[in-house]
């Protein structure tokens, strides 16, 4: 079933029933103001934090309510609605006295039309570009030919208090300290008005909810006045009556409703807006006055589109797959950004606790923006490497307020109890060579090696010192087979191996950062630090070809006792997906081991949906640190699609030359490719979700936890340096895509150093990897890759597949 379809166009994504199988939302804002709405305006904002800077409420796991609302009422036969179909809910359908509606997610704005009874409503929503605010313009059209009498009312419920938790639960607390007054054009909500005054007489803890454009005929700051008693969202009695009761809150829940009153004639339009933010009463004022004129909306809008636009516009491809091109030039490249930004911080899943960054989740998110912002990314690696400890390993959690230089480490009783989190992990640290060197490459930036960033802890070093002290990390933490110790855990939190088990898919991990390390050592002639990794990566490949390669496939890894873990003999958990793709992209296993190991993940792990993590599923046969048995078959970690891990195959299949398998994973992974079959999918059809539930599951193929997911990063990585086969190193790029062979041609647009490279890959004769001709600017090279040297400002390549 079809809810909507991508406008590539515009770069949106249109909702054309409301009804979706669950809330498909958009982001809007920044790290500084943030904001998630859905197509039917549910949803919440917040400042810096979605846990600790909650100002607007949204019950989870509920029914997407409370959110930014828009009701308007028919004040002649007193009927109403709301702007979105939700929360009044009318019948859907044709005619006059139903609801037809559509929703326009763009590049951080969403855009909500409605008609009912020949009056139709769009509001727009937005955070404007570097603003800690929010802006939902309305238009109301009367399309009918007589005048009409209309009442609107915009409607936000405040949180009591900026901690989410406190105001969902410590109800005798938080119900006793706010307040709200009508200031001007606003409602005004205070937090702990007596506490904390600056000598501005304002505590900081004050929101609001303004009108521009027509004037406040009445209001509430009270919920219970506007909602009123045995009644909810859908049918508010002052809605219903057709005007608040001018009531502000005192020792209950606040909220901010306005209420206007508008005459249109027969086909007049009139527009005005609302607009939110955690503003005292002056500032609130200015901002407010600053939209005397609403046209400065359209220009605000504009810098919005331009802004994001602009970032996509450095890599643009255009391939026979329409599914391919809208995920790669807009939402898989969007969704990579929103990652970036928030982590896994607030989504409609995430409630915001998680208050920092994940160490392993940014380095790897750092990935997916790289070829798209590489100055952006930058800034990351390094707050990413200021939260690397001393000793070479990653905070965990990386704190929002991170002091570098200054921080607790899990060698504290203080950083554990702060965190919760109790130990390092293997796999944290090493994430910063394919980071570190992607950036590199994309940039030619290799004075980056040689800035001095601080440690989390104490001390300061270079680049090239923190890459060092990642490799010592490893290497000091050998167990039995002289492979890396799991420590806490490695990439999968389910699987806890012990702190002296070891993890191949770790193991994997260090031997591709040897090679990065050994190719960044080879450029600055560091012959004896070369020495010295390429006598123990050797010692590393042979340990890992001799105790975890198993007939045709490598083993998930050993238990403290020497267990194996994901052997071919085992009941369950027989086959692991990560071991076998990293074993291709850390570049460890042969060809005849790649070969069979990924044969063996498409025989026993491939389905209709993608890839299992593993299988088969846990239910009685788990080892004692098989925390994945806590869910059930075919779900999450327990042999579900973990999306994540979707990336890796597809880049693996990539390395190997396999583009109609590469784009076979790809198309499964794929949210387009489920357009038309919402229903099953669930989640929205535009970004990746973190599982999808698998073969033992009788909902097979249904999404879970929206947006916030590595996959994002991972999917474009795979798609971009493995499908299309854009892999730049330090001196240059090389061009070597592994395609379907039905795709006969494709071209690719991307800014590189400064320069543009319009690429164009010819497949008449329907191959899908390596090539017989390569033209840069009619030149014929020996070689499929393009010493920076060779650039101009403007470069025609042509590869003939």
């Amino acid at each position: 079933m079809r809810y909507g379809y991508f406008d590539e166009a515009s770069k949106e994504y249109v909702i054309t029933r409301p009804d979706t199988p669950a809330p498909w939302a958009n982001y809007l804002g920044s790290p500084e103001y943030g904001a998630i709405i859905s197509n039917n305006a549910g949803g919440y904002s917040f400042v810096k934090s979605g846990a600790n800077g909650r100002i607007s409420r949204y019950i989870f796991n509920q029914e997407d309510k409370p959110g930014r609302y828009i009701y308007l009422r028919d004040d002649e036969d007193n009927d109403y609605w709301s702007a979105s179909w939700q929360p009044v809910g009318k019948p859907l359908g044709e005619g006059y006295d139903k609801y037809q509606s559509e929703c326009r997610h763009g590049m951080a704005y969403t855009t909500i039309k409605g008609r009912y009874k020949d009056i139709s409503s769009e509001v727009l929503y937005y955070v404007p570009l570097n603003k800690t605010h929010e802006v939902w313009k309305v238009k109301i059209t009367n399309n009918s030919d007589r005048p009409r009498k209309i009442s609107a009312f915009g409607y936000i419920e405040f949180t009591n208090e900026s901690f989410y938790e406190n105001d969902q639960v410590n109800l005798q607390y938080t119900l006793f300290i706010t307040r709200t007054y009508l200031k001007g054009n606003k409602i005004l909500q205070t937090v702990n008005e007596n506490d904390m005054k600056n000598e501005e007489g304002t505590n900081n803890r004050e929101r609001f909810f303004g009108l521009v454009g027509a004037p406040i005929t009445s209001y509430n700051g009270d919920k219970s006045s506007f909602i009123g008693a045995y009644r909810s969202y859908h049918n508010p009695i002052a809605v219903e009556r057709g005007n608040c009761d001018n009531t502000l809150n005192y020792n209950s829940n606040a909220c901010g409703a306005i209420h206007t009153k508008i005459e249109l004639q027969a086909g007049e339009s009139k527009e005005f807006a609302f607009f939110l933010g955690q503003k005292n009463d002056k500032e609130a004022t200015k901002i407010l006055d600053s939209y005397s004129d609403l046209s400065t909306i359209d220009k605000e809008l504009k810098e919005l589109k331009d802004y994001w636009h602009g970032k996509f516009a450095n890599f643009q491809v255009n391939t026979p797959s329409q599914e391919f091109n809208v995920m790669i030039n807009t939402w898989n490249a969007y969704q990579c950004f929103i990652t970036f930004i928030w982590s896994r911080a607030a989504s409609f899943i995430y409630c915001g606790l998680r208050n920092g960054y994940g160490y392993r989740d940014t380095v790897q998110d750092i990935q997916g923006i790289i070829h798209l912002d590489p100055a952006m990314a930058k800034d990351k690696i390094r707050f990413m490497l200021s939260a690397q400890v001393d000793n070479g390993g990653g905070l965990p959690l990386v704190k929002f307020d991170h002091n570098a230089g200054h921080e607790d480490t899990p060698d504290d009783a203080s950083y554990v109890q702060a965190t919760g989190h109790p130990a390092y992990r293997a796999d944290d640290a090493l994430w910063l060579f394919p980071t570190v060197y992607k950036y590199m490459a994309e940039t030619g930036d290799k004075e980056f090696l040689d800035e001095v960033i601080p440690y989390a802890n104490r001390d300061e070093g270079t680049v090239y010192d923190h890459l060092k002290r990642a490799i010592n990390f490893s290497m000091e933490r050998l167990s039995t087979h002289n492979m890396p110790a799991g420590l806490h855990a490695d990439w999968n939190d389910c699987l806890r191996l012990g702190k002296k088990g070891e993890s191949t898919f770790v193991a994997l991990q260090l031997y591709y950062a040897m090679s990065v390390i050994r190719d960044i050592a080879l450029d600055k002639n560091d012959q004896e630090y070369i020495a010295y990794i390429d006598k123990v990566q050797k010692e590393l490949k042979d340990t890992i070809n001799k105790n975890c390669w198993e007939d045709d496939r490598f083993i998930r890894g050993f238990k403290e006792d020497g267990q194996v873990i994901g052997s071919k003999k085992d009941p369950e958990a027989s086959m692991w997906l990560n071991p076998q793709s990293w074993s291709v992209i850390s570049g460890l296993a042969t060809k005849e081991q790649a070969k069979k190991a990924l044969d063996s993940v498409y025989r026993e792990l491939n389905t209709e949906y993608g890839v299992r993590v593993m299988a088969p599923s846990y239910v009685d046969h788990a080892f004692d640190g098989a925390l994945a048995i806590l869910f059930n078959p075919s779900t999450k970690e327990n042999g579900g699609i973990f999306s994540q891990p979707q990336g890796w195959i597809i880049l693996a299949e990539s390395l190997l030359g396999r583009g109609n398998r590469a784009f076979e994973y790809f198309m499964k992974a794929c949210p387009a490719a489920m357009n038309d079959k919402a229903e099953i999918r669930v989640l929205e059809p535009y970004v990746h979700g973190q599982f999808i539930e698998s073969v033992d599951s009788p909902f097979e193929g249904r999404a879970h936890v929206h947006w916030l997911t590595g996959t994002a990063s991972t999917v474009m990585v795979g798609s971009v340096e493995g499908i299309l086969g854009i892999r730049p190193d330090l001196n240059g790029i090389r061009i070597a895509p592994s395609i379907p062979s039905e795709w006969k041609e494709l071209t690719i647009d991307k800014k590189f150093r400064g320069k543009m490279l319009h690429i164009k890959v010819k497949n008449e004769s329907g191959g899908e990897s390596a090539y017989k001709e390569f033209y840069v600017n009619g030149e014929k090279l020996d070689d499929n890759y393009i010493p920076e040297s060779l650039m101009k400002d403007e470069n025609e390549i042509v590869l003939l597949m």
